[in-house]
């Protein structure tokens, strides 16, 4: 344990000093109060003895800058003073100070007194250890938790994708991808990742699709259209209703990710910013990716072909603020593109109007 020793007189410090070495305590002292304060965060003492009648800051003074640093918040400061007036001890204890020490100073009490308050502090550190390695453990807990959801969420998502003849891959890359949006919109960071999180359910409303117009080949009749639309009512009902917020936030990318900017999207033919900026962010993620793969009634656009139609739906599609962040981490997407491409397509060209098609 270490204690701070500040007094204007060498003989008083002196003697402090070895009553604290008799305390069991190893002693740090100084004549100046305002080194005390300075060199203080360097010893991180565990008590501090100040003296009341000091040139240029005394006791009182310094106790309450004491209690300003972060180190002296909550140590015990003990006075030692031969002024018997009540109004400078309760300036004092104002001040923050703990206890105090008369002058002549008795040898007996000051052991006695110090040893008692190191033992006060030795608990306090260990019931504030206690709590910090509580809190740890919540946080790894809670860390847990949240990785046990996240991984149910992927699984749950490939088994929608396995269901429309994807291996997999697709919901990593546009989960991938929307994070990327997400930090070029600026959006902390604890929503970036809840977003990453749960884009891959975006298309879990495929479960309940017919595979008779979910794994056609071809184009889509008007009525096959309409039925297939629906995936996006059922993934909203899939997922609402939880009382996670991860869970609520993916209910809310199904139920809007085919909606578009300029309102003749589906299933509510949402506008604008009506549409929530999660599912605007998932929207640009979830088409890129769905241009740049090979899918039954289509080949891969190249990355510059697909930018381009990223590029013509803003305004329109797309909200131009979640193209912008797109665009301007270009790098990333091609990155991010290139080290999860796992699903065998090489993008080639192919026709614009496969747009429409490619993002049912």
């Amino acid at each position: 344990m270490k204690v701070l020793i500040v007094d204007d007189s060498s003989t008083n410090v002196a003697m402090m000093n070895a009553l604290v070495r008799v305390a069991g305590a190893e002693p740090f002292s100084f004549n100046d109060p305002v080194k005390a304060l300075v060199e203080g965060g360097n010893i991180q003492p565990d008590l501090a003895i100040v003296d009341y009648m000091m040139p240029g800051m005394n006791g009182i003074e310094l106790t309450a800058a004491l209690r300003m640093e972060a180190w002296g918040r909550d140590i015990p400061i003990v006075m030692i003073t031969a002024n018997e007036e009540s109004v400078v001890r309760h300036r004092a204890l104002e001040a923050g100070s703990t206890d105090f020490l008369r002058r002549p100073i008795d040898p007996i009490e000051v052991k006695a007194r110090l040893k008692n308050l190191l033992k006060l502090r030795e608990a306090q550190k260990k019931i504030s250890d206690k709590a910090s390695w509580l809190a740890d453990e919540i946080e790894k807990a809670t860390r847990v938790i949240s990785d046990r959801e996240a991984e149910i969420i992927l699984r749950l998502a490939r088994a929608a994708e396995y269901r429309d003849g994807d291996t997999g891959s697709h919901i990593l890359r546009m989960a991938l991808y929307s994070s990327v949006v997400a930090h070029g919109l600026n959006l902390d960071n604890a929503l970036c990742d809840l977003i990453y999180r749960a884009a891959p359910l975006h298309d879990v409303g495929k479960i309940g699709i017919s595979d008779l117009v979910l794994l056609k080949p071809g184009p889509l009749d008007p009525e096959e259209r309409i039925e297939i639309e629906k995936h996006t009512l059922i993934g909203e009902a899939i997922l609402s209703g939880s009382t996670c917020g991860l869970i609520e936030m993916a209910s809310e990318i199904a139920a809007a990710h085919h909606e578009r900017w300029d309102g003749t999207g589906y299933p509510r033919k949402l506008k604008g910013e009506d549409i929530p900026l999660t599912a605007r962010i998932v929207a640009v993620a979830d088409v890129f990716d769905a241009l740049t793969s090979k899918r039954p009634y289509k080949r891969a656009w190249s990355l510059e072909e697909a930018r381009d139609a990223i590029i013509a739906g803003s305004g329109s599609q797309f909200d131009p603020a979640c193209v912008d962040a797109f665009l301007q981490n270009w790098d990333v997407i091609v990155g991010v593109f290139l080290a999860n491409n796992t699903d065998g397509d090489t993008p080639a060209g192919d026709e614009l109007n496969s747009l429409q098609q490619a993002t049912n």
